[in-house]
């Protein structure tokens, strides 16, 4: 698995995703973009007011897109890079990215699936890069890299807890 154990979005990230997804939606007429994380945390959503609970949405996705990965391993495969879910009227588009982040498509008949994947390719490539610098920066941060210290009346608090609770 690609990145480091944990991770977290900053705001200007956060922005660079959500710019993604909405350069997505305009060029596939997808009605909605998600990303969730593998564990069924909801990153980010953009496009129509869902009319369900994301947040069990986000779960439900995960779940989904591990059940297939234990399908894919199954008959030889060693994942699905996305899932494609047909209904009568809506329908969603599942891709992974950077092994640690589902990308949701939902859409309608005002496009078709085939405009959809071709869309997704591209913005998974786009997301896939962002979230290799965000996994790279946990990790040199994880491994002691250079860290932001906390300022203002925070400043020196952590160095303080040290030498109270050291040892």
């Amino acid at each position: 698995m690609t990145g480091a154990g944990t991770w977290s979005l900053d705001e200007r990230h956060h922005r660079q995703i959500t710019a993604h997804l909405a350069s997505l939606l305009k060029e596939s007429n997808a009605r909605c973009a998600l990303l969730v994380d593998r564990a069924g945390q909801l990153l980010a959503s953009t496009g129509e007011q869902l009319s369900f609970d994301p947040t069990a949405f986000a779960s439900l996705t995960a779940a989904d897109f591990s059940a297939n990965d234990q399908l894919a391993k199954m008959i030889g495969e060693p994942e699905f890079a996305s899932l494609f879910h047909q209904g009568e009227h809506e329908s969603m588009y599942l891709a992974d990215v950077a092994r640690r982040v589902i990308l949701v498509v939902l859409f309608d008949e005002r496009t078709t699936v085939g405009l959809v994947r071709l869309r997704v390719k591209q913005t998974v490539a786009d997301l896939a890069a962002l979230f290799e610098q965000i996994f790279r920066r946990a990790a040199s941060a994880e491994a002691g890299g250079p860290q932001q210290r906390p300022s203002g009346p925070l400043a020196g608090a952590e160095d303080e807890i040290d030498r109270l609770f050291g040892d």
